[in-house]
């Protein structure tokens, strides 16, 4: 599954000098914290990255992101969350711009798939599965994250089957078979298998969900 360029624009800014007299409060400062560890993921890795690292780039002390978050899991957890939902956002938006269910269906693959093995959005999913979830609140929460992105799916094949452009099978079974080919790709990426080397992943994994689609 790229990170959008919201949640990974700041990732070159510069640092922010703690000011101790005002700390953020509330929302402001999960908001923060959660732009600047998206910052620490793509400057050190996912699994490299410390709470001190965080609060460094927020221009906030360790002791407040440990206040508003507990500990790096959680923190990881909600930042995928948040990042997952921007990224959705600006997909839909993007989806807007595109006249064809076909055009629709690439877009999808190539938002999906990593650009390679330093992906910050999968490394960050990768830290948060490796990582044992606190609640089964948690566990439905990452259920649902991939359920959003198979509801767009199925969305985009019911409008290709509505222009007789896709053919005519279950959308929501088709949805489901597909993130899971998508996630075996991925992890193929960012594993490093050298069989992408000198192919594309993103025309190969399209050309397998046209092979069931295309009228």
């Amino acid at each position: 599954m790229t990170m959008t360029e919201s949640a990974i624009s700041g990732r070159r800014n510069a640092r922010v000098t703690i000011d101790r007299t005002r700390q953020a409060s509330g929302d402001e400062a999960r908001r923060r914290a959660m732009h600047a560890a998206m910052t620490a993921i793509s400057e050190l890795g996912a699994d490299r990255i410390r709470m001190s690292d965080i609060a460094e780039r927020a221009g906030m002390s360790t002791g407040h992101i440990l206040y508003h978050f507990g500990h790096k899991d959680r923190l990881l957890y909600e930042v995928l969350t948040w990042s997952e939902a921007d990224l959705r956002e600006r997909f839909r938006t993007d989806l807007a711009l595109l006249d064809s269910p076909q055009a629709k269906l690439a877009r999808f693959v190539d938002v999906y798939l990593p650009d390679d093995r330093t992906d910050e959005r999968w490394a960050l999913w990768t830290q948060v599965l490796s990582r044992p979830l606190s609640t089964d609140d948690d566990s439905a929460g990452l259920v649902s994250l991939t359920a959003a992105w198979e509801e767009i799916l199925t969305l985009i094949v019911a409008e290709g089957q509505e222009a007789a452009v896709f053919v005519d099978l279950d959308a929501v079974d088709f949805a489901i078979r597909s993130r899971a080919l998508l996630d075996g790709l991925a992890l193929d990426v960012t594993t490093g298998s050298p069989r992408w080397k000198d192919r594309s992943i993103n025309a190969f994994a399209l050309a397998a969900l046209e092979r069931e689609l295309l009228v």
